[in-house]
């Protein structure tokens, strides 16, 4: 398979024809053992990669996708121009340990960030350098740093890269001064959180952290799952017998096989906190122990007590500085609350001796916090992030009680309508807070909050603004539309200001083409932020508009809920009356309606296509989960049985098989007049195989009677990369390819035009 699909200069046929696919006549009673429905599966070969005739097949998809995409007018001044839209760079918030601050920056020009610590030099100077460098690791790109954790003294740095275009971490730990690696590679932690213990009086240095059982002697098809809790120390063989200096297993054994885990420990080292979850499952248990009790860890294992256990709700908790444990749950608050307890009560620990500090709030989700209580404050102070229908709120709370503080010192006047991330203070204490600032046309910068005076302030920005060019007026517009049931739904909308007859005009003079990007699963609140192809959309003169629906968390954990297992079909009923909302305004018209989607949102495209292929002109659908009834059996499918049902239950199977978009597309060939429809995957992708993209699109290409020349099916390859992060370069080629197919289908002129109208390339 080639790096990237084959180049744009590639010669189109004089007429576009689909490759042969073999439709097997192959149908399966299901669920094996009690089977309840005949379920047909005419391409199932297309899900083995090694088979000559997927490998055929696919050569072939390369090869249409390739002439198709020869015939798109200014694709290479649209990929100049998102490349253009990236060239700024982008900064992280700060990372404080000591005198030392870590952060992550990608300067202008380069595929990736690196990791930078600022410092005091030998002479007293504060310098900056670079610590990590991906591109130094791995010139071709392909190498991704995943996660980075300092110590807390901040001398070592754990971090994780995953190599060459796979998504398997592996985890080092570094001498910050020296840059030496002194420990590592430790394979099978994906996914895995790092929490340091401060040095012992010996020297050691320990985190716990999260690692895969060795795959030898577990059964086959396994061997992504089998999560452990560690202590490590630096510097020891982790799989050496714990006697020998090797990794302690702390906890997991007897958890079901699909369990993920959090780790935390307190800034004294005495507190262990460990959450675990099921899968992708809507609620999770959390432990407390108290690693100074019988002897500390040098006696045995840390004794885990439980906070919240069996309880159908997420729970978070951690220790802080002033000896409460703070603990965070959706338990009788489905938009959140933030309780206190005494860790010190072991007996004690559980709901009914929680105390609420932050209740629950009726227009707004409890999304983070962070706790302000230096020796320069009059009072200690708790900052709330909240969002309210996926805006971002910060609120200012005594922290002894909770009760936010009056009048304009209660609320943090941000700078308008966007997203703040990665709210955090000194771990020592202090009266600053970072958080990450981004809104539609806003690059993501970090703002610093002064808790002395109340201030606001712009800390760091992406390095190369200026190097963006002049970015277009916009207008962002939050429309409410009725879904099926009568439920009110959200959507971002975003457009030129120009195209507005009036400043407070409802809908634009005149529909443009448009896409409608939606995601609804898994509880992911879509919050405004800054996207280059959007950008770039809008500034062509189309309108981009990203929908909050059911299945994500918005309005809190039962706006989830109202979206998954057998209630998903509200998640697609929401997504269609968006689209047919933006039509009936007039904001755009079905001709010029593009839906896009990625991961569980190429589900949701792939079901709006099957179920409505009238109501739009084109279809982005990106590493989709397609196959409902096969999809626990391939990537990391099995961990998402919470949020979809499992298919070897009679019932689920039914909601499954009701909007499965490869067993609801038509079998008869030429029967429906599908839109156009382009399929992106990745071939290094671990949690969406790409088969899933290769069984619909073979399907759609027996099943449509739309002319090929017209609404053509394809399927866009990419090796070496995965289902997450990418190099810059590569997410430009991405984006101009989606861009410029969303283009072709709805009628927008990408790129500059000359006097006579054509596209400049």
């Amino acid at each position: 398979m080639p790096s990237l699909t084959p180049p744009a200069s590639a010669a189109p046929p004089a007429a576009l024809a689909y490759p042969p696919a073999e439709r097997l006549d192959l149908v399966e009673e299901l669920p094996a053992g009690s089977p309840r429905y005949r379920v047909a599966d005419p391409y199932r070969w297309l899900e083995d990669d090694d088979d000559a005739r997927t490998r055929a097949w696919s050569a072939a998809q390369d090869a249409l996708f390739a002439a198709e995409r020869a015939t798109w007018k200014g694709r290479d001044a649209v990929a100049a121009r998102i490349a253009q839209l990236l060239s700024a760079g982008a900064v992280g918030p700060p990372v404080w340990r000591g005198d030392r601050c870590f952060r992550a920056r990608r300067d202008p020009g380069r595929d990736h960030p690196q990791l930078l610590v600022t410092e005091r030099g030998p002479d007293g100077a504060v310098v900056e350098r670079v610590v990590i460098d991906p591109l130094v690791w791995d010139p071709t790109g392909r190498t991704t740093l995943d996660a980075w954790q300092p110590s807390r003294e901040g001398h070592l740095l754990a971090f994780q890269l995953s190599e060459g275009g796979s998504e398997e971490s592996v985890l080092r730990v570094l001498d910050v001064a020296t840059g030496e690696v002194l420990d590592g590679p430790i394979e099978r932690v994906r996914y895995s959180p790092v929490s340091w213990l401060p040095v012992s009086e010996d020297g050691a240095a320990r985190f716990f952290y999260v690692r895969r059982l060795a795959p030898e002697g577990l059964p086959a098809g396994e061997e992504k799952y089998h999560r452990r809790v560690w202590l490590h120390r630096v510097g020891a063989d982790p799989d050496a017998e714990p006697g020998d200096g090797g990794d302690v297993e702390v906890f997991g054994a007897g958890q079901p096989i699909t369990t993920y885990y959090g780790v935390g420990t307190s800034l004294d080292g005495r507190w262990l906190t460990v959450t675990t979850s099921v899968g992708t499952s809507p609620r999770s248990d959390c432990y407390l122990a108290d690693l100074t009790a019988d002897g500390g860890l040098a006696a045995g294992l840390p004794q885990l007590r439980p906070v919240a256990v069996g309880l159908d709700a997420h729970t978070s908790a951690g220790v802080g500085r002033d000896g409460r444990l703070y603990v965070g749950t959706d338990l009788g608050a489905p938009r959140g609350r933030l309780a206190v307890a005494d860790p010190t009560d072991p007996e004690n620990l559980g709901p009914d001796s929680w105390r609420d500090l932050v209740g629950e709030r009726d227009d707004a989700v409890l999304e983070d916090y962070a706790i302000l209580d230096g020796p320069e404050l009059s009072q200690p102070l708790l900052l709330v992030a909240w969002t309210q229908h996926a805006v971002a709120q910060l609120t200012v709370h005594d922290l002894a009680s909770g009760e936010q503080l009056p009048g304009e010192r209660g609320m943090v006047a941000l700078p308008g309508a966007g997203s703040l991330g990665g709210l955090r203070g000194r771990p020592e204490g202090g009266h600053e807070a970072w958080f990450t600032w981004t809104s539609t046309v806003e690059l993501p910068s970090v703002l610093r909050w002064d808790a002395r005076t109340a201030s606001l302030t712009v800390e760091s920005t992406a390095p190369g603004l200026a190097s963006m060019g002049e970015l277009p007026a916009v207008v962002t517009r939050q429309l409410e539309v009725t879904s099926l049931d009568g439920t009110v739904v959200r959507a971002l909308a975003v457009a030129r200001a120009d195209a507005f007859a009036t400043p407070d005009a409802s809908a634009p003079a005149a529909p443009a083409p448009t896409v409608l990007y939606g995601y609804g699963g898994f509880g992911h609140t879509m919050t405004p932020g800054y996207s280059a192809s959007a950008l770039a959309w809008v500034e062509a003169g189309g309108i981009w508009v990203v929908a909050g629906l059911r299945g994500g968390n918005e309005e809190g954990e039962s706006w989830h809920r109202a979206g998954m297992l057998a209630a998903k079909q509200n998640v697609f009923d929401d997504f269609l009356a968006v689209a047919d909302a933006l039509a009936s305004r007039g904001w755009t018209t079905p001709a010029q309606l593009t839906i896009s989607g990625g991961s569980n949102g190429g589900l949701l495209v792939g079901a709006a296509l099957t179920q409505r292929p009238q109501a739009f002109a084109a279809v982005l659908c990106s590493a989709p989960l397609l196959d409902m009834v096969r999809y626990q059996l391939h990537g990391l499918g099995a961990t998402w049985s919470p949020e979809y049902g499992d298919a070897n239950d009679p019932d689920d199977l039914g909601w499954l098989l009701a909007y499965s978009p490869y067993h609801a597309c038509s079998p008869d060939p030429a029967s429906v007049e599908y839109p156009a429809v382009l399929f992106t995957v990745f071939d290094g992708d671990s949690r969406v195989d790409p088969l899933h993209a290769r069984k619909l699109c073979a399907a759609l290409q027996h099943a449509t009677r739309s002319d090929p020349a017209e609404k053509p099916v394809l399927l866009r390859r990419e090796a070496g990369v995965g289902h997450g992060a990418r190099a810059v370069s590569r997410t430009v080629q991405l984006a101009a390819d989606t861009l410029c197919f969303a283009a072709a289908h709805t009628g927008l002129v990408l790129g500059e035009q000359d006097d006579d109208g054509g596209v400049v390339p």
